[in-house]
């Protein structure tokens, strides 16, 4: 398809442009699908990149996927999500991608995705855009249930008190939508995920285990809410406030290399800085300065993949005087120098 014949450009895809392409793959002699009793594999066509997706189905709609997988041009990818929309977990081991959606809908507009952290989130009768970078390694698991699969838990038939929060806080605005920060992966979930990504079992054996494993990742999110985030949805946090939290963070995003202090940027948004302090906590998961960080850094990683400038002229342009600095704290992030990883995308 001509569609993807721009190196280097994003490429809008949707539903219908994807199935055509995997049908096209099949009919090249490519292996696309791959049927077991438990689990459906999902090779990307080569005109896309290279890797998997594998979808486990386990009890009473629970589901478990895997996305492994590095792309040949960057992509941005449609998705209509209907009514029944369950409620979803994601873990990034490696990888990031960003996601817009339509104004009103309750959901920041643009908001980013990245390696390291976990998100909780709902977004029935919503359409979005996924964004996702070339040349990059992704690994990504997700899990997902029914909201009705919670109730079953509860003697009374309610959601985790967790869930009640969120879908009656974050979701104001959007019947029940909420997309949640939960911050950076614990070393535990990493284990678990891994457990999951290499179980060792087949059969009613594999599908025990990776319930369990599923539901542990979800005990452990609705643990992490239920310390971190005790006012969620409380008056604290009205959708005029949601709205203000939403707006610092674009201005964040807009000014990255040159951002206002903690006070200019409460004031452009209407809030005091202790409400603009504990809702961005609240809603994202981090600090003012910590998402400023991992914006910087995912911006800094893009340029040192798709650009020929110079690391000093990268940490220049996400808002550092200091090279060294950058490269400090661009190794802390991501484990490797900014040139090393300038050289492995070049090679």
């Amino acid at each position: 398809m001509t569609i993807l014949s721009s190196k280097g450009h994003t490429i809008p895809l949707n539903q219908t442009i994807l199935q055509e392409l995997f049908e096209q793959a099949q009919q090249r002699g490519e292996c696309i699908y791959r049927q077991t009793d438990l689990e459906t594999r999902v090779n990307l066509p080569t005109v896309l990149g290279e890797g998997y997706g594998r979808v486990i189905q386990l009890r009473h709609g629970l589901t478990v996927y895997i996305r492994n997988a590095k792309l040949w041009h960057p992509v941005a990818i449609e998705q209509q999500h209907d009514a029944a929309f369950p409620i979803t977990a994601v873990f990034y081991l490696s990888g990031s991608s960003r996601m817009k959606t339509q104004p009103g809908s309750g959901i920041s507009q643009s908001y980013e995705e990245i390696v390291g952290h976990n998100y909780l989130y709902h977004l029935p009768e919503l359409t979005e855009v996924e964004e996702w970078t070339a040349d990059e390694s992704i690994q990504v698991v997700m899990i997902s249930a029914p909201a009705d699969y919670f109730r079953t838990f509860s003697p009374s038939h309610t959601l985790p008190s967790p869930l009640q929060t969120l879908m009656k806080g974050l979701g104001m605005q959007g019947a029940g939508r909420f997309h949640q920060s939960l911050g950076k992966t614990s070393p535990a979930m990493v284990q678990i995920l891994q457990q999951m990504i290499h179980s060792p079992y087949q059969g009613a054996t594999q599908q025990l285990y990776l319930e369990s494993k599923a539901l542990e990742l979800f005990a452990l999110q609705f643990a992490y809410l239920e310390s971190n985030l005790p006012e969620l949805g409380n008056p604290q946090l009205p959708a005029d406030d949601l709205e203000r939290l939403h707006s610092a963070k674009d201005l964040l995003e807009q000014h990255a290399s040159n951002p206002p202090s903690l006070l200019e940027l409460a004031h452009q948004v209407g809030l005091n800085d202790r409400k603009l302090k504990q809702g961005f906590q609240q809603l994202f998961g981090t600090t003012v300065f910590g998402y400023l960080q991992d914006y910087r850094m995912q911006q800094a990683q893009h340029l040192l993949q798709q650009s020929n400038l110079t690391i000093a002229q990268v940490a220049a342009t996400v808002g550092y005087r200091n090279p060294e600095a950058f490269s400090t704290a661009f190794r802390r992030k991501f484990a490797i120098s900014p040139k090393s990883y300038q050289l492995k995308y070049r090679a």
